[in-house]
């Protein structure tokens, strides 16, 4: 086997940001592909980003209302005012920007590194670029900053820069955020005319935070019908705001439970939906362990995508009652059971849903999958927690979770 590359140097960050750990992944993509799509939620620092690595770079936010008009009605022109390297923000408000682009790196296929767009709606813009950029570009996804990029993010604040950078505001902020979300996003992907039971959809999804989803559990009490449901979470997981973690299923493709879990994607913003407004109010919270459940959840989904690799998270449940928090597949083909606790004192007991699971893929003639228990910390002394059980905090989780590459 030819061994990979490693990924070249991240450039140093300006000053006051944070160092990108999907900057080297990125810079690689640059040299390969023409052109670099980075998708990702609203305000997870897509934009700073790119403009971090390419200050040069000319820069067209499609957002605003006279470029936009200016796309559709003079697309040709639009092109020849371009200067690339160019990174062009939120394309997926333009989608018929893309056979131009595709024109432009189909005229000149061996320079790289010359379109770098972004967008904030998953669907719509790979939509766009599975037509018109296919082996054109990388596509490559940034979430909210994570615990290995910064020791600020914390189940409260969660991982968003702006909070991060100003805690104190983080209620203020989050409430902007989602009213913008709400009256920018949502309005403009469907014919939302009840804005008000969107909110309270949100309200009341976020006590579903780390819960098997029940589509009529959450139509009856707003009303609406659950197709409508469904379209509204199709909505939130395009735009990153959830993520829907579906079960694992074993050697025979037989799965043992249908429906997903259903994880925000940033704990600050479950918590703030959840009326929680400090750590003390988590720690006196019934809510407490699904936080910190989706937290591990949001942390194995950002180590994976920054290091370029597919988001893979599974959970298991079987008819029986046994059920493991996480199934991670590592590119090895094997996997490593997570079960997560929001305490500081593990208990041997805590890991024996895993070895039941484990010893059930080993009779099926698979390897024994890695047992882990992530807590709270801080680190034990000695990560045994029982025969074929660790227990690890959640730095040693992500340190075990990048050794699986």
């Amino acid at each position: 086997m030819v061994a990979q590359p490693a990924p070249p140097p991240s450039p140093r960050p300006r000053r006051g940001e944070v160092a990108r750990r999907l900057a080297s992944q990125l810079e690689r993509a640059a040299k390969a592909f023409p052109a670099v799509v980075l998708t990702g939620p609203r305000r997870a620092g897509k934009t700073t980003l790119l403009r971090s690595l390419r200050p040069d770079a000319d820069y067209r936010l499609l957002e605003e209302p006279d470029l936009v008009t200016q796309i559709r009605t003079d697309p040709r022109s639009f092109m020849e005012s371009l200067r690339t390297p160019v990174i062009l923000d939120e394309v997926q408000n333009v989608p018929e920007i893309f056979p131009w682009v595709r024109a432009r790196i189909d005229a000149a296929p061996s320079r790289r590194g010359r379109y770098f767009l972004t967008g904030s709606r998953d669907f719509s813009l790979m939509e766009g670029v599975s037509e018109s950029m296919t082996g054109r570009a990388a596509i490559l996804r940034l979430l909210p900053l994570s615990t290995q990029e910064t020791p600020k993010v914390t189940m409260i604040d969660g991982g968003y820069p702006e909070v991060l950078r100003r805690p104190r505001d983080r209620s203020l902020w989050f409430a902007s955020y989602l009213q913008t979300y709400v009256e920018r996003d949502v309005r403009s992907i469907l014919a939302v005319r009840d804005l008000a039971t969107f909110r309270r959809f949100l309200a009341l999804l976020s006590t579903r935070h780390a819960q098997v989803l029940n589509r009529t559990d959450l139509a009856a009490p707003l009303g609406v019908s659950v197709p409508t449901i469904s379209q509204w979470l199709g909505i939130l997981e395009t735009t990153g705001v959830i993520a829907l973690v579906h079960p694992w299923h074993d050697h025979a493709g037989k799965r043992l439970v249908k429906s997903p879990k259903v994880y925000f994607i940033d704990s600050g913003l479950a918590c703030h939906l959840l009326g929680i407004a400090s750590d003390a109010d988590l720690r006196r919270s019934p809510f407490v362990g699904s936080v910190f459940e989706g937290f591990v959840a949001a942390e194995i989904l950002k180590a994976q995508v920054n290091a370029g690799r597919p988001p893979q998270l599974f959970w298991f449940r079987d008819r029986r009652g046994l059920e493991v928090d996480f199934v991670v597949p590592t590119p090895r083909g094997e996997a490593m059971l997570v079960e997560a606790k929001a305490t500081r004192t593990v208990r041997p007991e805590f890991a024996a849903p895993m070895l039941r699971l484990a010893t059930a893929m080993r009779g099926r003639g698979g390897r024994a999958p890695r047992c882990l228990v992530v807590h709270e910390g801080p680190a034990l002394a000695t990560r045994a927690l029982s025969p074929g059980a660790e227990a690890v905090d959640l730095a040693g989780l992500l340190e075990v979770v990048g050794e699986s590459r």
